[in-house]
């Protein structure tokens, strides 16, 4: 990419849309089109055409989406079906129709089978069931990465999609009832010590493993696939019998219960850690391969409890706005 291009963040104000914004302005980038979801419904698909014909954006980051952690997707399966389909439909469509040169579609790692082998390779998608609990907002992110899939086939677009793992950093949502795991966590913590509860009570059995990524890292993967070489670009969009996918993250994981421990740890709450063993765990295990980027060249640079620390200390200055105590 150009560092004139004009580049359109879909999800600015999220975790990894806010996380791309903050990268590509460090890059250089200035010629960046954002817009809230107040200007921009990217379920309404007149408003979507509308934009794209005014604005004409030469490369799209497709970070939007409606997110939720696993009593979120529980609840709301059809809102989370029916917003991330119109999401992806509308934007991918719209970028083929106004020739954008280049689309990262972001996906997320429940689109893998629940028992994939682990780690699990792209070519895993679609090879058996998908975990109940977060079924709808992962179909809704496969028919995304097929409609790159598809526009790539027949119009010989170059639309990628990057399948990151669990991600959690700066920006991120620490609503107590739609956040994911490390944000849930934080608060959970956080409140305890400021309130001198003894004891945290965590959903599930604490075994189920899984792997974690800093925002600001997802947003630098993001951005180096985007800037790929053309020839290398090439193979991976039209490749004859492979989805547009490659996998990002950081090639370790941890159990809930050690994640809940060094959580605990770095917030400083001193009390007893238990688990709510009737609560689901979801996927016992989701570990992805990042062999294909390796071998591309990109590398995480943040470890978890550097970005746990780093989380944390987000979380405490913004704290007045989760109405939660800073101290």
């Amino acid at each position: 990419m150009n560092l004139n291009a004009k580049v359109y963040v879909a999800g600015h104000t999220g975790l990894v849309g806010s996380a791309i914004v903050r990268r590509l302005k460090v890059l250089g980038y200035q010629n960046l089109v954002l817009r809230t979801h107040a200007e921009l419904d990217l379920t309404d698909q007149r408003a979507v055409q509308n934009f794209f014909s005014d604005q004409r954006p030469e490369y799209v980051f497709l970070a939007a989406a409606k997110v939720g952690g696993i009593l979120a997707n529980k609840t709301f399966p059809a809102e989370f079906l029916f917003e991330n389909l119109s999401i992806a439909a509308n934007v991918i469509h719209e970028a083929h129709r106004h020739e954008t040169q280049g689309l990262l579609f972001l996906g997320s790692s429940c689109v893998y089978p629940k028992h994939a082998a682990q780690p699990i390779d792209e070519r895993a998608l679609l090879t058996g069931p998908l975990e109940p609990t977060n079924r709808s907002y992962a179909l809704a992110k496969i028919a995304g990465i097929e409609m790159c899939w598809s526009y790539n086939r027949q119009y010989h677009t170059n639309f990628l999609a990057a399948m990151p793992t669990n991600l959690y950093g700066l920006n991120d949502n620490y609503d107590p009832e739609l956040s994911h795991v490390i944000p849930a966590l934080i608060r959970k913590f956080h409140e305890a010590k400021v309130a001198n509860t003894k004891e945290v009570l965590i959903w599930g059995t604490g075994t189920p493993r899984r792997e974690f990524l800093d925002s600001d890292d997802a947003a630098d993967a993001c951005i180096f696939l985007m800037n790929l070489p053309a020839e290398t670009l090439n193979r991976i969009v039209h490749a004859p019998d492979l989805p547009p996918i490659v996998n990002i993250g950081c090639g370790e994981d941890l159990e809930i219960s050690q994640l809940a421990s060094l959580t605990a740890e770095i917030v400083g709450f001193r009390g007893t850690i238990s688990y709510d063993v009737s609560r689901p765990d979801g996927t016992p295990r989701k570990l992805l391969s990042t062999k294909l980027l390796d071998s591309l060249g990109w590398k995480s640079q943040i470890s978890l409890r550097k970005g746990l620390k780093r989380a944390y200390q987000d979380f405490c200055n913004c704290a007045g706005q989760r109405n939660v105590s800073p101290t």
